[in-house]
Order: structure tokens, then C-alpha cells, then sequence
């Protein structure tokens, strides 16, 4: 069992570093959604959203580094999908709705030109950057949604020579695990339990208190990047000695996103 294991291994690693990040294309608007109903996406406060989402990571010590544009992909702005990394090792993804995966192409030549040793998940396993969840080298891979038994299968082969251990979580009424967890630098989960097929794999998990997108990201040992949708998380952080920096995504939320969607974090 996950509980078992040393807890320094199943902290999340807040270290700031390199950020890959692309702008959101003309077809936003028509970005897969599965679980909401469909809504109009502003273009140009998407635009403006993007811009500060990226600053929020600049200001507070990150470099932003663009993925090439896919402008025939409504959903490419989310490119956590596309690509894992782990330190100089990046797992190029097969995500699971088939109109993504021309997605990948433009995130793989950017690990390849940051000099990665870069592998890839093939047909026919999928697998979603968003469904893993990496607690030091102990990674949860969501199951059910986006993600299927065989990505699972090809990721725990490709990430064994690194000492890693692949751990399939069964979800179920999210996208992503990443959907129903996040982590704080202290090994705090905060969940949405009920879609948790197998909570006892996990350390013990912290209902969420916002019904809104809650997700965060760790900008350093201190400085926790969320959503204005998440008002009682922010409260709780703050609470609890961190700063929320906190953006406003609106219009990538329409399209069931959060803080950790739109961004792969390259770690110090």
C-alpha cells in the first residue's frame, strides 16, 4: 500500500524551475467537454486569462517556454496531457480522445530540443498527462477516464529503469485524477473523494471545500497557484502559512480545466 511507503517519498516536488505553456488557438470554443454542459468561450479573455495564468509563473521565478501553436487543436492550450517529465526524462502521451493526440507532436519537439532522453506511449494504450500524479517516485495514474489498462501498462514499463513505481487509481465523473487530487508541499491531498475507486492505494486523502475547480499548483516550498473559483481553498492556505496566487481561468473552466491544465511544470 501507497500509506506504507516513506513519507519523504510521496511529497510533491515544489522546487521551481522551466514551464511549457501554449496560447490557445481559434478553436477554443469547441474544446472537448464530457462532463459539463457546453458553453460560448470568450476568445479574447481567454487570450487575456492565458497571458496572466503564464505571468503568475514568470513573477514568481519560473521560465515560460512556449509550445509551438496548434491552431487546428481546440484543445491545445492544455498541454499538461501531452507530455510527463521526470527530471530530464519526458513520456511523450497518447491522450485518449483521438482528435488530441495531434497535440503531442508540438510538445514533443519541445522536450527534444530541451536535450530529454524522450519516450512515447503507443497504440494502442492512451494515456493523459493529467491523470498522473507524481509523489516523488511514486506515481498515481488515473483509470477509467482518459487513460486506459494498456498506457498504464507501457508508462510502468518505460519509467521502471528510473526506480519508479506506477500505481493505477480507478476514477470515475472526473476527466483526470489530477482532477480529483492535488497535493500540498507538505503531502496534504485534497480530494474529491467520491470519484476515488480506491482510496486505500493513496496516502489518506482531504475532502476538497470548494465545489469549483480547486486544483493548485506549487510555485515553491511557500507559494501555491490556484483558481478565483476556489475561495475557501485560498482561505485554507492561507491559513495553513502559505500565499495563494491566485488567477482567474474562467473561460478555460468552461471547458472542465484547472490551474494544472494548462501548464507542465520542469522542476528544479
Amino acid at each position: 500500500m501507497a500509506q506504507d511507503a516513506d513519507a519523504e517519498t510521496l511529497l510533491p516536488n515544489h522546487h521551481a524551475g522551466r514551464v511549457l505553456v501554449r496560447r490557445p488557438g481559434p478553436k477554443l470554443t469547441d474544446g472537448v467537454v464530457t462532463h459539463v454542459s457546453r458553453r460560448p468561450v470568450d476568445l479574447a479573455r481567454a487570450g487575456q486569462q492565458w497571458a496572466a495564468y503564464v505571468d503568475a509563473f514568470t513573477t514568481n521565478g519560473w521560465q515560460a517556454i512556449e509550445v509551438e501553436p496548434a491552431d487546428d487543436c481546440p484543445d491545445a492550450p492544455f498541454v499538461e496531457d501531452t507530455v510527463v517529465v521526470d527530471g530530464d526524462f519526458a513520456v511523450i502521451a497518447r491522450p485518449g480522445v483521438a482528435s488530441r493526440v495531434p497535440e503531442t507532436l508540438g510538445a514533443s519537439r519541445a522536450v527534444r530540443d530541451l536535450g530529454m532522453d524522450v519516450v512515447a506511449i503507443s497504440a494502442p494504450g492512451t494515456l493523459d498527462g493529467g491523470d498522473v500524479l507524481k509523489l516523488g517516485s511514486t506515481w498515481f495514474v488515473g483509470l477509467g477516464g482518459r487513460t486506459n489498462q494498456e498506457g498504464v501498462r507501457q508508462l510502468t514499463a518505460l519509467t521502471a529503469p528510473r526506480g519508479i513505481s506506477v500505481v493505477p487509481i480507478p476514477i470515475s465523473g472526473v476527466l483526470h485524477l489530477k482532477t480529483a487530487i492535488t497535493a500540498l508541499p507538505d503531502g496534504t491531498l485534497l480530494a474529491n473523494v467520491a470519484a476515488i475507486g480506491r482510496p486505500d492505494l493513496l496516502p489518506p486523502l482531504t475532502p476538497a471545500l470548494d465545489s469549483g475547480p480547486w486544483r493548485m499548483i506549487l510555485l515553491d516550498d511557500d507559494r501555491i497557484l490556484l483558481s478565483s473559483s476556489a475561495p475557501r481553498t485560498a482561505e485554507m492556505l492561507a491559513g495553513r502559512g502559505y500565499t495563494p496566487v491566485v488567477v482567474d481561468i474562467s473561460e478555460f473552466e468552461k471547458l472542465e480545466s484547472s490551474v494544472t491544465c494548462l501548464s507542465v511544470r520542469l522542476r528544479g
